[in-house]
């Protein structure tokens, strides 16, 4: 990822909106290898194209996966994350389905749960404290 910021421009908004996105495999299961991951990878590209968002950083380890997404401000989160986990879930399971024990995993791939961090370009702090210094029109 370049060290400058990209804006998406469209007809009416100027954005620069990423998500760090964390998914954890059902049980924190050791399953993924580097094949699968790689696999993980491309279903997720695929996903992001469809929402107009692109994946900027992807890495997994056994039992979790990173991504850095860049998106436009129409997309929900919970719904990009609902994709991203229900289609990948889906091709993982069908085409490692040696590589994975459903009977460990009850036929489930990802936790229910993820996590979703905001990436901006200044903290909190300093966003706070530009908008106390706005004076406001008497």
């Amino acid at each position: 990822m370049s060290l400058e910021v990209e804006y998406r421009r469209g007809r009416h908004v100027v954005s620069a909106m990423h998500v760090h996105l964390v998914f954890v495999t059902r049980y924190r299961t050791n399953v993924f290898n580097d094949a699968m991951l790689h696999r993980c990878e491309d279903i997720m590209i695929e996903v992001c194209d469809s929402f107009e968002a692109e994946l900027r950083e992807f890495i997994g380890e056994h039992d979790h996966v990173h991504l850095l997404v860049h998106y436009p401000p129409k997309v929900a989160i919970s719904k990009l994350v609902n994709s991203l986990k229900g289609v990948s879930s889906h091709y993982l399971r069908k085409e490692f389905s040696g590589h994975l024990n459903r009977a460990i995993m009850h036929d489930r791939f990802w936790s229910p749960s993820y996590l979703a961090a905001s990436c901006g370009e200044a903290p909190p702090s300093i966003i706070k404290a530009y908008v106390e210094q706005q004076r406001r029109p008497t």
